[in-house]
C-alpha cells in the first residue's frame, strides 16, 4: 500500500503528465477553441459539481457578494485563457505554445507586486528577462509541423493566455478561504454559460470521435485532474511541487515530437530551456505549499 508521502507524489505527477497531453486531445477533437473550452467547462464542471454535492460542500456554501463576484471574474479569466491557448496550438505547435505559456508564474509575480504590494525581488527581474528572452528566441527560430516558421500570432495567443491565467491566479489568491474544488466547479459552470452562445458560430464536432475526445478532456483532463491536484498539493513541499511541474511541458514537448513530427532546432530548444528554467525554478519561500500551488483551476492548460 502507498504511504502518506508516496500517494500525493504520484497524484501530483499523474496530474502534471495529464496536463502535457491536453494539446493533443484538443487537436485530435478537430473542434474550434471556443467549442473545446465549452466542452471542457460543461463536462468537467458538471462532474465537479457532482463531486462537491457528494461531499456536502456545495450545500453548505454561503458566499458573500464579493466572493461570488470574484469567483465569476476568475472564471472569465480562466475560460478566456483556455480559448486563447487552445487556439494557439494550431498556429504554432503544442510544444511552443505550452512552453511560452509557462511565462505565467512571472506575470503573476508582477501582478502581485503591482496590486497586492508583495515584494518584487531583483531575482524576479532577472528571471523575467531570461524567460522573455527565451520567448524571443523561440519566436525567431521555431518551426511548425509543416516545417515553416511558427506564426507569431500563435505565440501571441499563448502569451495572452498566460496573462489571463495569471489574472485567474491573482483572483484566486483573494479566495483562498474557499475550497478549491468548489471554486473550480463555480468557475467552470460560469465558463459553460458564457461560451454556450458561441456554439452557434463554432459548433461542437459532428463526428463521434471528435465528441469522444472532448468527453475525455472534460472527464480525465479536467475533473479527475483537478481532484488529483487538490488531493496532493497541500501535502507536498513547495520545491517538490515546482520540480514536478516540469512534467507538464516536458510531456507536451515529447508528445509533439512523437505524434506531430515537431523537431525543435537548437535555438528553439535553448529558448525553451530558458523559459522553463526561469519560470519554474524552485524559489526559497517560507509559505506552505498551497500558497504556491494552483488557484481554483490551475496547472491546467
Amino acid at each position: 500500500m502507498m504511504n502518506s508521502e508516496t500517494r500525493p507524489l504520484l497524484q501530483w505527477s499523474a496530474a502534471m503528465a495529464m496536463s502535457g497531453t491536453i494539446g493533443a486531445v484538443v487537436l485530435e477533437s478537430g473542434a474550434a477553441a471556443p467549442a473545446v473550452a465549452f466542452a471542457r467547462c460543461f463536462v468537467g464542471g458538471a462532474l465537479l459539481v457532482l463531486w462537491c454535492l457528494s461531499r456536502g460542500w456545495l450545500q453548505a456554501w454561503r458566499p458573500s457578494r464579493r466572493d461570488l463576484g470574484l469567483a465569476v471574474l476568475g472564471g472569465l479569466f480562466l475560460v478566456g485563457n483556455w480559448v486563447l491557448l487552445f487556439a494557439s496550438y494550431a498556429l504554432s505547435s503544442i510544444s511552443v505554445s505550452t512552453v511560452v505559456y509557462h511565462t505565467q508564474p512571472l506575470i503573476l509575480v508582477g501582478l502581485a507586486a503591482a496590486f497586492l504590494g508583495e515584494k518584487f525581488a531583483k531575482s524576479h527581474l532577472v528571471r523575467a528577462g531570461i524567460a522573455f528572452g527565451g520567448v524571443a528566441l523561440i519566436s525567431l527560430s521555431a518551426h511548425g509541423e509543416d516545417g515553416k516558421p511558427v506564426q507569431l500570432a500563435g505565440i501571441g495567443l499563448a502569451l495572452g493566455a498566460a496573462v489571463l491565467y495569471a489574472g485567474a491566479s491573482f483572483v484566486a489568491k483573494q479566495l483562498k478561504h474557499i475550497r478549491p474544488h468548489l471554486l473550480a466547479a463555480v468557475q467552470t459552470t460560469v465558463g459553460a454559460l458564457v461560451l454556450a452562445p458561441l456554439l452557434l458560430v463554432t459548433p461542437l464536432p459532428t463526428t463521434t470521435s471528435g465528441l469522444l475526445w472532448l468527453v475525455l478532456l472534460g472527464t480525465v483532463h479536467t475533473a479527475l485532474m483537478y481532484v488529483l491536484i487538490y488531493a496532493s498539493i497541500g501535502k507536498l513541499p513547495t520545491t517538490t511541487v515546482a520540480l514536478l511541474s516540469y512534467l507538464y511541458p516536458v510531456v507536451a514537448v515529447l508528445v509533439d515530437i512523437a505524434f506531430y513530427g515537431h523537431r525543435p532546432s537548437w535555438p528553439e530548444a535553448l529558448g525553451m530551456l530558458a523559459v522553463l528554467a526561469a519560470a519554474l525554478a524552485p524559489q526559497r519561500r517560507t509559505q506552505p505549499a498551497p500558497e504556491t500551488g494552483p488557484p481554483a483551476v490551475t496547472r491546467v492548460r
